[in-house]
């Protein structure tokens, strides 16, 4: 690090205590702003104050420097009270892991965000999606592109699907260099650079208050020195198996909160419904009681899965952290109907606008969108599967 500049800051702990707290009060305004489509600054606020924002900064770096199993943690409860702003949390905290565990942000970016963060709220997030492109894990390179202006580079491009844009203060830019043998890595670009704008795109059935829009890139400048993974296609080392553990689990255990806020929602409703033709609360039958303790079964099993297997990978356990995209396959399905279900018990009450229960179907199905998206892990495992299996002829 520079000598001049300033030391990291000690940020402070997570208090994971104060997590139910969280979760209540994201809840009591995540209708609201799911409504009107508004991002919850007020919820980013609440998860600084508690140290969650920071809580897998490393500890060199003045950080808390804790795993991914205190992540999921975190991020279900988050997901239960507002998904939107466990979202944007999630995307800061993998950040920080990924910093924790091999450092890639030049120094003075890295202070900068350091710095920024034990003062207030500070989102980051990686920006990749792109309208011709789509999804990058399906291949192809990007159409953004990093120019060479002397002392620095210039990006131009188009993204969408940008989690967080209005409140991102770091965006990870994917883009490719112009050299007559292009580089492609992330330029980190500040929210206030000149020549960025966000657009208000977002038109989406889930997830509304997340303001995933479009940010559009003109000639944004760029120091030279502020890129990570700037390298020929293909020569980058390949997958990160943790850091694609981290996404699946991370992203897994907030869409678990929403399936439990579900959950919640339909036993209150059970117990407060008494059609007069009962004279009892719906709660009192068999049928709904049957049907609440499957519910219950499938999310206990999902987030024990989650759990264990995130506390694997914090250990190093081989195999654990390629383990991960089947479980979030298993858990997203299982918190996917374990909402449809409830919808289907309570009929027309689960799809009136001002229940609950509509919210959390159309939040709980964006888990789909999310990589790894559950096509290609299938393929992946079965492909893996068929190639350890011996045919039988050679078994004789």
């Amino acid at each position: 690090m520079n000598a001049l500049a300033p030391p990291p800051p000690a940020l402070a702990p997570p208090d994971l205590d104060r997590l139910p707290e969280l979760t209540a009060a994201l809840a009591a305004r995540a209708a609201d702003h799911d409504r009107h489509a508004t991002f919850p600054y007020e919820g980013v606020e609440l998860v600084h104050g508690a140290g969650l924002l920071t809580a897998t900064v490393a500890r060199r770096h003045g950080g808390p420097g804790r795993g991914l199993a205190d992540t999921t943690r975190i991020l279900r409860a988050l997901g239960e009270g507002d998904p939107a702003v466990a979202l944007v949390t999630a995307m800061t905290l993998f950040t920080h892991a990924a910093e924790a565990r091999a450092p890639h942000w030049p120094r003075s970016a890295l202070t900068d965000l350091l710095h920024e963060s034990a003062e207030r709220p500070v989102l980051v997030n990686a920006l990749r999606v792109e309208p011709e492109l789509g999804t990058p894990v399906r291949g192809g390179l990007p159409a953004t592109v990093a120019h060479r202006r002397g002392d620095h580079w210039e990006l131009t491009g188009r993204k969408i699907f940008s989690t967080g844009a209005v409140a991102l203060r770091w965006m990870l830019v994917w883009a490719r260099t112009d050299e007559p043998e292009p580089r492609v890595g992330s330029f980190l670009v500040r929210s206030d650079s000149p020549g960025l704008t966000v657009l208000p795109t977002w038109d989406h059935l889930g997830l509304r208050a997340s303001r995933s829009d479009d940010v559009l890139l003109d000639a944004v400048p760029v120091p030279l020195d502020r890129t990570t993974h700037l390298a020929v296609p293909g020569a980058d080392g390949g997958r990160d198996a943790t850091g694609g553990a981290w996404n699946s689990l991370g992203l897994t255990a907030l869409y678990l909160g929403v399936a439990r806020a579900a959950q919640h929602w339909l036993t209150g409703f059970l117990h407060e419904r008494t059609p007069t033709a009962l004279g009892a609360p719906l709660a009192t039958l068999p049928r709904f009681q049957s049907a609440v303790g499957e519910i219950d079964i499938a999310l206990s099993g999902a987030e024990r899965l989650v759990g264990a297997l995130a506390a694997a990978v914090d250990a190093g356990e081989p195999g654990a952290a390629e383990e991960s995209a089947g479980a979030k396959l298993l858990g997203t399905r299982a918190a996917i109907d374990a909402v449809q279900q409830a919808v289907a018990l309570v009929g027309n009450h689960g799809l009136t606008h001002h229940h609950p229960l509509q919210r959390h179907l159309r939040d709980v199905l964006c888990s789909r969108v999310h990589t790894p998206q559950d096509d290609t892990v299938l393929l992946a495992l079965g492909r893996a599967a068929l190639a350890a299996a011996t045919p039988s002829h050679e078994r004789g």
